[in-house]
This record gives C-alpha cells, sequence and structure tokens, in this order.
C-alpha cells in the first residue's frame, strides 16, 4: 500500500478565528464538528483535505500530517525502535478509523491513520 500522506491538522487555541482566517484566506470551506473542531474543505481534488483543531490544552500551535498504515502498533514500535517516541496511543475516531501520534528524533510531532475497515 505504500504509506500516503492522506490528512493535515491545525491546532490552534481560538478556534473561531482561527477558523475564519483559513477560509477568507483560502476560500475553503468549513465544517464545524462541535466548538473545538472544524473539518477544512479545500475545494480541490488535489491534495490532501484537514482540520483545524483546538485542544483545549497545549499544544495549541502546530501543524501535523497523517501518514496512513496498516498496523498502527507496528508503526508506532518501529518509530520507538528508531529512536521516536508514542505521544498519543491509538485512538478510535468513531465510525472513521483510529489515528496515533509519535514524534520524531528531532522532536517533530507525526499523526498516522488507519481507516475504518482498512487491512
Amino acid at each position: 500500500m505504500g504509506a500516503p500522506v492522506v490528512h493535515f491538522e491545525i491546532g490552534c487555541q481560538n478556534h473561531q478565528s482561527t477558523v475564519a482566517f483559513y477560509r477568507d484566506l483560502f476560500g475553503w470551506g468549513m465544517e464545524s464538528h462541535g466548538p473545538t473542531m472544524s473539518m477544512a474543505n479545500t475545494g480541490s481534488t488535489v491534495g490532501i483535505q484537514g482540520h483545524l483543531s483546538s485542544l483545549g490544552h497545549p499544544p495549541h500551535q502546530y501543524v501535523t500530517v497523517y501518514v496512513q498504515v496498516d498496523d498502527l502498533e507496528a508503526s508506532l514500535a518501529k518509530a520507538g525502535k528508531l529512536g521516536g517516541k508514542t505521544i498519543v496511543p491509538p485512538q478510535e475516531v468513531p465510525g472513521m478509523g483510529h489515528f496515533a501520534w509519535f514524534q520524531d528524533p528531532e522532536g517533530n510531532c507525526i499523526g498516522l491513520w488507519k481507516p475504518m475497515g482498512a487491512c
């Protein structure tokens, strides 16, 4: 399958003003999923889609990408053997799939994604 980058996430502290900024700057459609998360529709079939999120705790300002993998646990274990560390263990996104975050040896946070029904 490879390991494609399939999603981006932009973190923020003030959700409403950040959503307005990206909507007005790029013309992105924003679909609210509660007061702290909005899906961003870039309006293009080129590139990937993403979302904006206000976690309610640090870190507030971050940007991360999600790489789709077949096995979250195995990918986290391999990252650990290569000098990385798990930041967020596998979590379910109801009806969509599972994600996890790891930190590479330089401190960059990368997301892993496995959609529901994927091998």
